[in-house]
């Protein structure tokens, strides 16, 4: 496990922003797949406060305003909690044809749907709109959400021109008037965090699924010019959607929002094997690995029930012997280069 001093020092993000070494992904509280009761998700966050999970993190496209809107309702009651969000989409009414129980994703969601947009104004309404259903008029990091080809695909250089022209001085404008404390973006992929570091000035990286003990592609390039850059890393998503949190249903296993692929199946069945021999849960080890990674200053994973954060808090204080990790670098399954916990 990391030690106290570590997980103290990993809680020094770049440019004064302080993250605990766990935080909750509020994509869950806004329906996200399926409908949540407002007592569920308050008791979400409830639960996320008491086990340490006092940063949040959430963004206008969960549920369209829905999952900030029952945080800002809850954070009257926990003054410890500091906020992230993320700006990129605004949410436009939707025509009557268009209502389906399930939208992007979210269920029973708002009557509003999200439209790209990465202009100066565009990401001023978006920060003013989120910090309204916030309740709160300054947030402690801001990312632009979404930017890169897997998303954007033909459209990606017109989005990302639109960005650095115009996106990048609102949120370098908003820092400097104390709105947010620092500002980066919220993806899903290495090459567009790489092409961000050599064109603009961004405190921190979310990074969703791609730093986890199922991939750790960004040792070789992102990490290390991260670290030349004093630029933090927030590793969310370590249950890369759900195949590294252990539980085997009846439903497949899913791997980047889709069904997985066979062979990441057997990957983590091989994962999962070397954890049963040491009697770990491999959830455990998925939360615990990318903390360990000096440029990582939280983990972020979201939760639909209360008994989920606490199954979490169990995991993150599950010891983990260091053989666990050697056994898994030499049988190929972790980067050889992978700083593990201690």
């Amino acid at each position: 496990m990391i030690s106290g001093d570590e997980r103290e020092h990993r809680r020094i993000a770049a440019r004064g922003v302080t993250l605990p070494p766990y935080s909750l992904g509020a994509a869950p509280l806004g329906n996200l797949y399926r409908p949540m009761e407002e007592q569920q998700a308050i008791a979400v966050i409830d639960q996320a406060v008491q086990a340490g999970f006092t940063h949040i993190d959430t963004a206008p496209h969960y549920g369209f305003g829905l999952s900030e809107s029952r945080l800002g309702r809850a954070l009257p009651a926990h003054p410890e909690i500091s906020v992230s969000t993320k700006v990129g989409r605004l949410l436009v009414p939707i025509d009557a044809d268009e209502r389906a129980p399930v939208r992007f994703g979210f269920a029973n969601a708002p009557d509003l749907k999200p439209v790209f947009d990465y202009s100066y104004d565009g990401l001023m309404r978006s920060f003013e709109a989120s910090c309204e259903r916030l309740g709160i008029e300054r947030v402690a990091i801001v990312f632009a959400h979404d930017l890169g080809e897997m998303t954007h695909a033909e459209q990606n250089e017109s989005y990302w021109r639109e960005f650095c022209e115009g996106g990048m001085r609102a949120l370098a404008e908003l820092k400097a008037a104390g709105r947010v404390g620092a500002i980066g973006l919220g993806v899903n992929e290495v090459a567009v965090c790489e092409r961000a570091l050599s064109a603009l000035d961004l405190d921190v990286f979310l990074l969703a699924g791609r730093y986890t003990l199922l991939e750790q592609a960004p040792l070789d390039s992102l990490l290390p010019q991260c670290a030349q850059r004093g630029v933090s890393l927030i590793a969310a998503s370590p249950f890369n959607s759900g195949i590294l949190a252990g539980a085997e249903g009846a439903g497949p296993a899913y791997y980047n929002y889709e069904p997985a692929p066979e062979a990441i199946v057997q990957k983590v069945r091989r994962i999962q094997s070397v954890c049963e021999r040491y009697r770990v849960p491999v959830a455990a080890a998925a939360l615990q690995f990318p903390a360990a990674h000096p440029q990582v200053v939280s983990v972020l994973a979201g939760f639909s029930r209360a008994e989920e954060v606490r199954s979490a808090r169990r995991w993150i204080d599950t010891p983990i012997p260091p053989s666990l990790w050697d056994e898994l670098k030499e049988h190929g399954l972790l980067h050889p280069g992978a700083p593990c916990p201690t």
